[in-house]
């Protein structure tokens, strides 16, 4: 049996799987916030009570932010900042007596989807979560791409295109880099775009709802500019790597819009007569992450 871990800002989540991917159980406590000791603690906690409950000893792989640097094996560009210089595989390998394995949460919803879920008859998924932040990762023949440098699929913090240098100037990413795609695309970003064209705070589910009538132009105006911006950013990726399918997942993949607006728009963005790259919805949703650190014990990179 595996277990699956998503290691999220606020919650983490996990999730024991049989081998043939049914969901046996599912559990989530609260993230703590900025304590990394606490944090390891509490995952290890996790594992031990979904063993307990599904009463065997199980493989494990937790899905996280940021990455493994091949420089020095310590954590690195994860926005939950307390995991970075941390050794979290190692730390958690010996809170709980065994090894661990780990994979960005991009790479992870990318290799669930993968597997069984909406590119399950693809050669090669791009995926991306747009949620708080941006996550992306690339899945070839149900293996994860990684990379030289341990950053394939971290499209959300490319130069968002289309932008000119004082527009990304504006917005500086918690990267310490300026012009992120995660800058315009992620959720918060969303809300304050409304923010400066309406002067009114909104959540991203009442833009979102606004925008499906006319009364509210500013609502209207967001969600076309980011069906816009969205296939200018995934423009980049299509001419890179021509994936046979891009797969959505995290909070903004509820917004329908981008299904029905964007594969026109990146059409005409692209270096191609042609295009018919299908641009879904996750099929798992916010188990894509769980499901697919799971699956880390069934395919490598």
């Amino acid at each position: 049996m595996r277990i699956g871990i998503d290691l999220g800002g606020t919650k983490i989540a996990g999730c024991a799987m049989s081998e043939d991917g049914r969901e046996i159980l599912r559990r989530r406590v609260a993230t703590p916030k900025g304590d990394y000791a606490a944090t390891v603690a509490a995952i290890a906690s996790l594992v031990l009570s979904i063993e307990k409950n599904v009463a065997a000893s199980c493989t494990v792989g937790i899905g996280y932010p940021g990455s493994v640097s091949p420089k020095n094996g310590t954590h690195r560009n994860a926005n939950s900042t307390c995991l970075n210089g941390q050794d979290l595989i190692g730390d958690l390998s010996l809170q709980l007596g065994r090894e661990i394995r780990g994979a960005n949460d991009g790479n992870c919803l990318a290799l669930s989807e993968a597997f069984d879920g909406a590119g399950r008859d693809a050669r090669v998924v791009f995926a991306v979560i747009i949620g708080t932040g941006i996550g992306g990762g690339v899945v070839v023949d149900k293996r994860i791409l990684v990379g030289r440098n341990a950053i394939a699929g971290e499209w959300g913090h490319c130069p968002m295109p289309g932008t000119d240098r004082a527009e990304r100037r504006a917005r500086r990413c918690y990267c310490g880099k300026e012009g992120c795609i995660e800058q315009f695309l992620a959720g918060p970003s969303l809300e304050a775009e409304y923010f400066r064209h309406s002067n009114e705070r909104r959540s991203l589910d009442e833009i979102v709802a606004r925008s499906k009538n006319e009364i509210d132009p500013s609502a209207h105006y967001v969600i076309k500019l980011l069906c816009e911006r969205f296939a200018d950013a995934l423009a980049v990726v299509v001419n890179t790597i021509d994936p046979d399918v891009i797969v959505v997942g995290g909070g903004v993949s509820n917004v329908t819009t981008i299904f029905e607006q964007t594969p026109a728009l990146v059409a005409a963005r692209i270096f191609s007569d042609q295009f018919d790259t299908p641009i879904v919805q996750a099929q798992f949703g916010d188990a894509s992450g769980v499901r697919g650190a799971a699956r880390l014990w069934d395919a490598r990179s």
